[in-house]
């Protein structure tokens, strides 16, 4: 019996090179490194294929049960010779197959068999293999999105690269039950007795139906229906498969292997309510928004009765796993979990809150949660949960300064951890009563703390201490000036009287001065925030600081007045002239005037007789400079 040999050849998907061999009997691959073989029966051959492929020529062949086998590898020059093998041993003519090499991203989808066929003027541009389809999605109205189970269970830094994700756009319409990717643009005879659906709709359909994974509906375990999931939120109906579970929800439906399940989290939420949480190895997708933790939510009162499709023998392979459960739903689901999955549950641990709760309540940025101190791990639950182990911290550190300066942060303090790999979270708003449970948690673990608290009250003191004394400043230079104000009121109600009484002696003058100066020097200060903060007597408050400078330049601005009221009465009047601006000026000066009030006790009544003798020429001056400025 003659056998031939072809080196350098591949199976199927796999990146292991090996030989091939074929016989009359049939043909057989067995790999070069390891034990992997396949043998492929004489009579069980029913047609084969010559395609061009990534790794050269491939040869496709047909078995009776309507599987296929592919092996790659093959050179151009080796057509010939299988032609003529296959053609004397099995009875079968070697059918070359023409691949469209237009580039183009528009096309047709045929389902061939275990294949999903795009086809570009009736050539195969490329076909994705359903049996590696893990979930299929539809993304808006028109699109359908399908995610691949990953080949290298273990990433390795020079594993090949691998698609893990593929879109097609199906726009139209199609009768339900009516076959074809092009269905959308053709209407069938007989459209009254189907129901109209998007042909994206009915691609997803066809992909779940085709890509059923190797599962039929009778393998099902168990099925919880309804079940309220918050993270990817909404309510999934959850089909339990011996090695799988499957979410089924209105619009996203999952298909989660139970080994890439890492660890199985039970805890309370509060009285009445517990959380199931699922870490995943492989985040589960929606769009671009990557979930790793899959949040259940159960209510403690709700229960169930259920029972396993399974037999006793079956059910004994597994660890405390029962045939019925007629218990809570939250420990029936959790226990049909932990049994198939092979993990174990983590529970809530020996911490307590003040209230008596295993968390405590925290913000990590504007995401609100739960901080659970657990044996091992620091879980923050939230919508997006975040899992830190004990052993990965390098230190965590307590302060107060990130909820702010002010009665929040009196209440309040913020915990920052900081990892052994890098990252650091900062879990912040945190009760002030629950410091001493934390810190007791974290000391029993023997985790390294540090205490930035105290510096944080240091410098909340102080700027106390700064608070009371500008208050006190301000009120002393409020109380002591009442009874003139009083005597000022009178004077106000007349335009005239108010510019005399404004340019009495210089003082007011000054202190105008020292306010538009004050302004200049406020705004490149920032001390102008201040005085918005209260009109009228609030500037008062942020006088003290600018009163030095600004009573500098109100001198220089009074000895030029005076000097320009004796030889040129138009220059001497801009400052006080505007009379609106002149109003809010006099509360401002009033209020400048009286926090130095010691140092010039009396220089209001001395130019009383000038400001009279001046006021007919004020007037008009000030007019003048008032279109200038």
């Amino acid at each position: 019996m003659t056998t031939t040999q072809f080196d350098k050849i591949y199976h199927g998907l796999s990146p292991e090179v090996g030989k091939i061999r074929i016989a009359p009997s049939g043909m057989a691959w067995k790999a070069e490194e390891g034990s992997d073989m396949i043998a492929l029966q004489a009579a069980d051959m029913k047609w084969a294929q010559w395609i061009r492929v990534a790794r050269n020529y491939q040869l496709r062949v047909g078995l009776k049960d309507r599987t296929r086998e592919t092996f790659d590898g093959f050179v151009r020059e080796d057509h010939d010779k299988l032609a003529q093998l296959l053609k004397q041993h099995f009875s079968v003519i070697l059918e070359t197959r023409e691949v469209s090499f237009k580039g183009w991203n528009w096309g047709v989808t045929d389902f061939q068999g275990q294949d999903l066929a795009f086809l570009v003027s009736n050539k195969t541009a490329f076909e994705l293999p359903l049996t590696n389809v893990a979930n299929s999605n539809i993304a808006g109205r028109t699109e359908v999105s399908l995610e691949f189970v990953t080949q290298n269970k273990k990433p390795a830094r020079n594993a090949p690269d691998e698609m893990v994700e593929i879109r097609f756009y199906v726009p139209g319409t199609q009768v339900k039950g009516q076959r074809g990717s092009d269905a959308g643009s053709e209407k069938s005879d007989n459209e009254e007795e189907g129901e109209e659906i998007s042909a994206a709709q009915a691609f997803h359909d066809m992909v779940k139906e085709k890509a059923e994974l190797g599962q039929v509906a009778g393998a099902i375990i168990l099925s919880f229906d309804e079940v309220n999931v918050l993270t990817p939120r909404g309510r999934y109906d959850v089909d339990m498969y011996p090695d799988f579970l499957r979410l089924r929800g209105r619009t996203y439906d999952y298909k989660i292997m139970y080994g890439s399940i890492s660890k199985l989290f039970l805890l309370p939420k509060d009285d009445q309510h517990v959380l199931f949480i699922l870490a995943l190895n492989v985040p589960i997708r929606q769009g671009q928004t990557r979930y790793q933790y899959l949040v259940m939510q159960f209510n403690r009162e709700e229960e169930i009765t259920a029972e396993l499709n399974m037999s006793e023998e079956e059910i004994a392979q597994y660890e405390k796993l029962k045939k019925h459960y007629e218990d809570p739903t939250f420990e029936v689901v959790s226990g049909v979990f932990r049994a198939l999955s092979k993990k174990k549950i983590v529970g809530a641990g020996n911490f307590q809150s003040r209230d008596g709760h295993p968390s405590v309540k925290a913000n990590l940025k504007a995401v609100q949660g739960d901080l659970f101190m657990l044996e091992k791990y620091i879980f923050f639950v939230s919508k997006q949960p975040t899992l830190v182990e004990l052993a990965d911290i390098h230190q965590v550190v307590f302060s107060r300064l990130g909820a702010g300066l002010g009665a929040t942060a009196a209440r309040t303090f913020d915990l920052k951890i900081v990892t052994k790999r890098g990252p650091e979270y900062t879990f912040t708003s945190i009760n002030k009563e629950e410091y001493d449970h934390v810190n007791g948690y974290l000391q029993e673990k023997k985790v390294k703390t540090k205490n930035e608290m105290m510096e944080g009250e240091l410098i909340m003191a102080a700027d106390d201490d700064e608070d009371e004394e500008m208050q006190s400043v301000a009120s002393s230079g409020e109380e002591v000036p009442k009874p003139r104000l009083g005597g000022d009121d009178d004077d106000s109600e007349e335009d005239e009287d108010f510019q005399a009484s404004d340019s009495d002696s210089g003082s007011p003058t000054e202190s105008d001065s020292s306010d538009e100066g004050g302004q200049t020097a406020s705004d490149a200060s920032g001390d102008r925030d201040f005085m918005k903060g209260g009109k009228g007597k609030g500037k008062a408050k942020a006088a003290p600081k600018k009163k030095a400078p600004a009573a500098k330049k109100g001198k220089a601005g009074e000895s030029d007045a005076e000097e320009s009221d004796a030889e040129k009465p138009k220059k001497a009047a801009p400052k006080p002239k505007p009379k609106p601006k002149a109003k809010a000026k006099k509360e401002g000066d009033e209020d400048a005037m009286d926090v130095d009030q010691e140092e010039r006790p009396k220089p209001k009544p001395k130019p009383k007789p000038k400001a009279k003798a001046k006021d007919d020429e004020e007037g008009p001056a000030k007019k003048k400079l008032k279109t200038t400025d």
